[in-house]
This record gives C-alpha cells, sequence and structure tokens, in this order.
C-alpha cells in the first residue's frame, strides 16, 4: 500500500471514484493489524485507489474529516464521504464495504 501524501488524497477524491484513505499512527497496535487487512483488501481489489497516511503528518486532513482516533479508514466516491472506519472488524467486512 502507497503512502499519500495530501495532494495524492484530494487528486484520488477529485477523480470522482472510490477511494479509501487508511490513517495510522506508528507505534499503534491495532492499527498495524487493520493495516495487515487492509493490503489483503487491496489485492482482492486492484482496481480501487488505496492509500495510506501517518495522522501525525496530515494534520489538515485529520481536521477536514473529524477523525477521532486510529486506525481510521475514509471511503470517498463522487467526491462524497461514504463511510468513515474505525472498526475494521474481519476483511470480508472491508471487503463488502469497498468492492463496487
Amino acid at each position: 500500500m502507497e503512502e499519500w501524501s495530501t495532494e495524492q488524497w484530494n487528486a484520488a477524491i477529485q477523480s470522482g471514484e472510490k477511494a479509501a484513505f487508511y490513517l495510522y499512527t506508528p507505534m499503534c497496535g491495532t492499527c498495524a493489524v487493520a493495516l495487515k487487512m487492509m493490503m489483503v483488501v487491496e489485492q482482492l481489489l486492484p482496481q480501487l485507489q488505496v492509500g495510506k497516511a501517518n495522522i501525525n503528518f496530515i494534520e489538515r486532513i485529520a481536521y477536514d474529516n473529524k477523525i477521532e482516533s486510529v486506525p481510521c479508514l475514509l471511503v470517498y466516491e463522487g467526491g462524497e464521504m461514504t463511510a468513515k472506519v474505525y472498526a475494521f472488524q474481519s476483511v470480508p467486512y472491508l471487503y463488502e464495504l469497498l468492492k463496487n
């Protein structure tokens, strides 16, 4: 999964296609588990735009999207937020959420 900058995230939103942005902090154990699940989903959905970022470096995105904790998955489609996930329940749950 590629590390995205704010500019890359904004470009993904503006494309209008479905895009997922995984937010984490490096010392978060739950974030590490969620990342492994997201990497599986990324392999299952190769057409989906998926990026990740350390929330410490994307303060504006965190503020604008009212991020309350990490891990967090933001899903946008058509330029609008369609989901904000804090509980990464399982790979099948994430797959169903993100498939077209």
